[in-house]
């Protein structure tokens, strides 16, 4: 049973354009968009490095399609 405030994040893959400053990437979805995203923090806790050209799998939000979260460094 889904509580009324608990939502399911949209899980989606896309490819790291930018590094910006503070862990935050700039990242092309397969459709041709572009969010920004941060890094989750188990990512950050162990030191997972990520570049331009890396492809990631990320969540999102469904309210907010604009900014996402990265949870995997797929290469």
């Amino acid at each position: 049973m889904n509580s009324v405030g608990e939502e399911k994040a949209v899980e989606i893959e896309g490819t790291i354009t930018s590094v910006l400053a503070g862990t935050q990437f700039r990242v092309e979805l397969q459709s041709g968009h572009e969010v920004l995203a941060h890094i989750s923090g188990k990512m950050r806790k162990r030191f997972i490095r990520l570049v331009v050209g890396d492809r990631v799998k990320m969540e999102m939000s469904p309210y907010d399609v604009t900014k996402a979260r990265i949870t995997f460094r797929l290469g």
